[in-house]
Parts: structure tokens; C-alpha cells; sequence
């Protein structure tokens, strides 16, 4: 066991989340005030004592109406600086999504990688782990920080509540593209161990152009199937709904589309809405108030990850394995 106090904080934008998480850690979240000053200017800081506590403050870099990513990111490096010089034995942050993680390579010549400098920018703060889910490239992620790192799985909540509701259908797992095969993979596997039975793969081919989105050649057998399509976030929407579209003419006969990330913006209700996907399931620690309910509705499940977290948090508190927990 970590031999110091557990304080587990949360910025205002993040504590509708992190009040559940606190809730099934069974404790509560630490006391913190924030403060907005002229031109934008803002500062957060504890209002009790950290010296030589066990810290972990649990924020989803997500944007919103209120608070874009690149002030979310701004206030928690801030916060967390804070903490750090009020002695803060050791310091985790809890980013279930992490903004910039899909810009972890470059794609055009003088392209940044902006993951790798989020990366600095945490370390430069003083933080000694950071913990998210589902990153868009695990190995881009792992090798951008310098500190360490955990990287929790979700296919557990997803294959407990697909094998519950489709255990009766033929199913396969389609990743929308190339780059996510190995998700989708991980994924079957996981679903096959629930279902005790073998479930197939394939993937729908894409191509991006100036972020024009193209390609439909179906890779595997679609005919008479559920086609469960994986993906680590959904955005705007594009991507799934051309994956559905596709999915659809290769002859499945329903399409359930899964993401951790439920980062929705306002568009995607139209582009879901007509889109030929049967189930929308995602993770409740974005929350998908951009979607308009009548567009997307009896599509829409959100899920519990809570629990999830608080047992992360719990163990690492504790020096307990992870194991189960991670995403390899």
C-alpha cells in the first residue's frame, strides 16, 4: 500500500463524472475553488491540505459548450502544478479522454505531433502517471510520456452488455478501418470468451483527403450477420456512418457501433440519425448533450465507467495489480 492520505479532486467541468466515481470509491471529493479573473485569466487550488497525500485528480479532456479542450487542458496543467507545490506526495492524473490523442503522428510534411508535447506539458507539472482509456494509438501514447503511464480497456463493458443483448445472432466484429483492426481484434476476443464461441472479423476500407472521407470495400462476411462496428471515438460521425453504410449493403442485418469516446458534436445527430446503425453504445464520462434526442432516438445507450475508474484508482492507491483492468 502507497503509505499516504487518498485526495481525489475534480475541476468543476469534470465533477458530475468524478462525484460517481467518488461514489463508488466510497469516499468524496476533495474541497478545491476556482476562479476566473479578467481577459480569460483563472486560478484553481486546493482548499485543504495535500502535504504528502496520495493525489489523483480525475478530468476528461473533452470540449463543450463552455470550456473548449485547450482550456480544459490550461486549467487542469494549472491545478495540478498547484498541487505539486502544495506538497502533494504523489500526483495521478485521471484523463478518460484525452484531447490531442489522435494527433500523434505527422501526416503532412511540418505536421506537429501534438500528443507528444500534451505529453511534456504534464511532466513539466509535475505529474508522476497519467491514466486514460482507450487511447487512439496505445503505442503512440506509450511512447509520447516520460512518466508513467496506465491504459484502461473498455471491452469488458462492452462484451458483458453485447453478449447480454445478442448472444442469440450472428455476429462479427468490423473495424472502419485499416488502423483499427487491432482494436477490433482485442475486442472479438474478449466478445468470443463471453459467448464461448468464435467471432469473426473484418473491415471496411478507407481513405481520408483533406478530411474527405472515402472508400466502401468490405472485408469479411457480412450476409445475415450483427455486424458490431468497434471504434475508439465518434465524433462527427462520419466514418461509422459510411462503415454502416457499407455494412448494410454487404447484407447485415443489424449494426451496433461501439465507442469509449462518446465526443459528439451537434452534426453527428444528423449524420447518425440517418445513418443505418441499430445501437449507439458509448461511455458516460463525456456527456452526450450535443446529440439531439429525437435525431439519434432508441439508438443511444450510454454506459457506466465509473466503476471502473474507482477501481483503478483504488488499486494504485492500494500497490494492487491492474492487470484485468489494462488494455495491452
Amino acid at each position: 500500500m502507497f503509505q499516504a492520505p487518498l485526495a481525489v479532486f475534480s475541476l468543476y467541468s469534470g465533477q458530475p463524472f468524478a462525484e460517481r466515481v467518488v461514489s463508488h470509491l466510497g469516499t468524496r471529493l476533495a474541497a478545491h475553488e476556482e476562479r476566473e479573473f479578467e481577459w480569460g485569466q483563472h486560478k484553481a487550488r486546493p482548499l485543504e491540505s495535500v502535504r504528502g497525500a496520495d493525489v489523483y485528480v480525475v478530468q476528461s479532456l473533452h470540449g463543450q459548450a463552455t470550456q473548449s479542450v485547450n482550456d480544459k487542458l490550461c486549467r487542469l496543467l494549472f491545478f495540478l502544478g498547484a498541487l505539486r507545490d502544495a506538497g502533494a506526495q504523489r500526483i495521478s492524473a485521471v484523463v478518460p479522454y484525452l484531447g490531442y490523442s489522435r494527433k500523434d503522428r505527422q501526416t503532412q510534411h511540418r505536421d506537429p505531433v501534438t500528443t507528444r508535447y500534451v505529453a511534456a506539458l504534464f511532466e513539466a507539472v509535475g505529474v508522476d502517471r497519467v491514466v486514460t482509456l482507450e487511447a487512439h494509438n496505445l503505442a503512440a501514447f506509450q511512447n509520447a510520456f516520460r512518466c508513467r503511464t496506465e491504459h484502461l480497456g473498455a471491452r469488458a463493458i462492452f462484451a458483458d452488455v453485447i453478449a447480454s443483448q445478442f448472444a442469440d445472432r450472428e455476429l462479427v466484429l468490423v473495424s472502419p478501418d485499416l488502423g483499427g483492426i487491432k482494436r477490433a481484434n482485442s475486442y472479438r476476443d474478449v466478445l468470443a470468451q463471453r459467448l464461448g464461441r468464435p467471432v469473426p472479423a473484418g473491415f471496411i476500407e478507407k481513405r481520408r483527403s483533406e478530411n474527405v472521407v472515402s472508400g466502401d470495400l468490405v472485408v469479411g462476411d457480412m450476409k445475415g450477420r450483427t455486424a458490431i462496428l468497434v471504434d475508439d471515438l465518434i465524433s462527427g460521425g462520419t466514418t461509422l456512418g459510411r462503415a454502416a453504410d457499407a455494412c448494410r449493403q454487404a447484407g447485415a442485418l443489424t449494426i451496433v457501433a461501439v465507442a469509449a469516446h462518446g465526443a459528439f458534436v451537434p452534426e453527428a445527430s444528423h449524420v447518425l440519425g440517418r445513418a443505418p446503425i441499430d445501437r449507439i453504445i458509448v461511455l458516460d464520462h463525456i456527456p452526450p448533450t450535443p446529440l439531439d434526442e429525437t435525431a439519434v432516438a432508441g439508438k443511444l445507450l450510454v454506459l457506466e465507467s465509473a466503476p471502473l475508474f474507482a477501481e483503478a484508482i483504488r488499486r494504485l492507491h492500494d500497490g494492487s495489480s491492474l492487470g484485468d483492468l489494462l488494455d495491452p
